[in-house]
């Protein structure tokens, strides 16, 4: 469908929920850090958490499939700002919440929540496209290129956006009782969300552009501000409205994992809500691999630019390559057992670029270059803490090349800043070592969780992105403030600072949350565990 700058869906008001989805995605977040601080504050929560409730027998649909099914209206109610499915006035007049089990109404609540969350993300779109995008005074200002640039293709994304609300719309209109949401997911998702992945990709372009148009033109940087001032936008800058695709996507894969926690095992939405699983994981990973491609490569030509040869040179650039961490540590001078305390200069500082298959050691030499005096592959690093040998040895750890430049085994003592960064390293240096608590993949522990309650931005490679409600595994933390963790719902590790959130301390809430991500997880994880075999060997 063509998008016009008005919202031109027959169905459906512009003024849905009465919130943006950047509040609507907030609000919902947040509710489910309360919901979950609420479970872990209780003593029995076999009683009380709601995954632990008896599940339903009775077949849902069967209580209304012989009355004609009421128009729900909720799309075009201009009043309504967060409902849940139960307080639509369709479905309290009809009696079936005395009918159906608490499940099949908690799955209810979890397929309603996708419909109206989308419908709030199309009305946020709507606004990035007629309030900024169409804006006459912005459209003089900016060239075609960079237009182009600052919105790629969201008027596709939009117009995708389009048809799935209407499709789920339609579903949700046809029967009191929703029926199902995942297999019109999984239709949109293998068939058109692939738009996600060209916007997405484009993000570091994106916001480069938009750096530099703030810096560069005073009048653009007036008129975008004067549009973020306007109450259409409710306080919201004009970067949450770019973003909003990448976050929705991501938002979806969560909001089809939350329905398949819901559904019945081994039925046919189980079945469902796990191909639209499946196909939302891979356009996500293709996403974050799109924006990493894009990024890395300028990173690798930067590094090589830095880097001078006092050794045989090695070719840095390669399509397969990346960065995983950069940093300055303290070589101590010489065999220690020649050291005392009193030397004078007991450490050197030394410089490192590790990448995902090779590391290099240099020494930082004037005019921002590097002079590399050493490397070996990342697979024959070896890395051994030392403990207990005093303050001038803390955060002091060995690290040994089986094979250097030279083909020869070299060790290197190495003295970090802090605890945090030493650990950080040497889980980098080498990713087999185990860590402080056991990695959940082997489900046979009880591991720490934590919940992430303040959102926190990545500022290294070998650190985690975290949104509020994600839920991680504790596997390592530090004295100092940092944890080490695995995401539950992806599965992605990284450092992050302890004060974001709040561990889980309930054994059973943490129990469950594993068994939940168990079951969204079953039918990769054999093959992870597989591919994981293979890496070690």
């Amino acid at each position: 469908p063509t998008i016009s700058s008005s919202c031109n869906l027959p169905d459906l008001s512009c003024s849905l929920l009465g919130l943006l989805y950047q509040e609507y995605r907030d609000k919902s977040t947040r509710e489910e850090i309360e919901t979950r601080r609420l479970q872990d504050s209780q003593t029995d929560p076999e009683e009380t958490s709601p995954s632990e409730e008896t599940p339903s027998e009775a077949e849902p649909t069967s209580a209304t499939e012989n009355k004609a099914p009421p128009q729900i209206n909720l799309l075009r109610n201009s009043n309504s700002r967060f409902n849940l499915w139960q307080d639509l006035p369709e479905v309290q007049s009809s009696g079936v919440l005395s009918i159906l089990q608490p499940d099949e109404i908690k799955l209810q609540e979890a397929m309603f929540e996708l419909v109206t969350s989308e419908a709030s993300y199309y009305k946020s779109l709507n606004l990035l496209v007629s309030h900024f995008m169409e804006n006459e005074r912005l459209k003089k200002i900016l060239h075609q290129s960079e237009a182009h640039i600052l919105f790629s293709n969201v008027l596709d994304v939009m117009a995708v956006s389009e048809r799935f609300l209407l499709d789920l719309e339609q579903r949700v209109e046809e029967n009191i009782v929703i029926s199902d949401v995942c297999d019109i997911v999984y239709q949109h998702t293998v068939n058109h969300f692939s738009v996600y992945i060209t916007y997405v990709s484009n993000q570091t372009y994106q916001e480069r552009a938009y750096k530099q148009l703030l810096q560069d033109k005073p009048a653009f940087r007036d008129v975008i501000s004067q549009l973020e001032q306007d109450p259409k936008c409710k306080g919201l800058s004009f970067s949450s409205f770019l973003i909003l695709p990448f976050q929705r996507i991501t938002r979806l894969k969560l909001l089809v994992q939350n329905i398949l926690k819901k559904v019945e095992e081994k039925s046919d939405r189980e079945s469902t809500a796990l191909d639209a699983h499946k196909e939302l994981e891979t356009v996500v990973k293709a996403c974050n691999e799109g924006v990493r491609k894009m990024s890395r490569t300028e990173q690798m030509i930067s590094i090589q630019k830095k880097l001078e040869f006092k050794i045989k040179s090695v070719p840095i650039i390669s399509h397969s390559r990346w960065l995983l961490k950069q940093g300055e540590l303290q070589q101590m001078n010489g065999p220690k057992t020649s050291r005392t305390l009193r030397t004078k200069k007991l450490f050197r500082e030394i410089y490192l670029f590790l990448f995902n298959d090779l590391l290099v050691i240099c020494r930082q030499i004037p005019g921002d270059k590097y002079q590399v005096f050493d490397s070996a592959p990342r697979g024959l690093l070896r890395v051994e803490e030392l403990e207990d040998q005093g303050q001038s040895l803390a955060n002091v750890f060995i690290l040994r090349l089986l094979e250097n430049a030279d083909d020869r085994e070299a060790s290197y003592m190495l003295k970090a800043s802090s605890q945090s960064e030493m650990k950080r390293w040497m889980i980098l240096l080498a990713p087999n070592r185990r860590t402080k608590f056991v990695s959940f993949t082997s489900r046979l522990v009880d591991c720490p969780q934590i919940q992430c309650v303040h959102p926190y931005v990545a500022q290294q490679p070998d650190e985690l992105s975290l949104e509020l409600a994600d839920v991680l595994n504790i596997l390592d933390k530090t004295d100092d403030g940092w944890i080490f963790g695995e995401r539950l719902h992806d599965q992605e590790r990284g450092w992050f600072p302890s004060s974001i959130g709040e561990e889980i301390l309930n054994p059973k809430i943490r129990a469950q949350n594993l068994k939940e991500c168990f079951r969204v997880h079953k039918t990769d994880d054999s093959q992870r565990r597989k591919l994981g075999s293979r890496n070690r060997q």
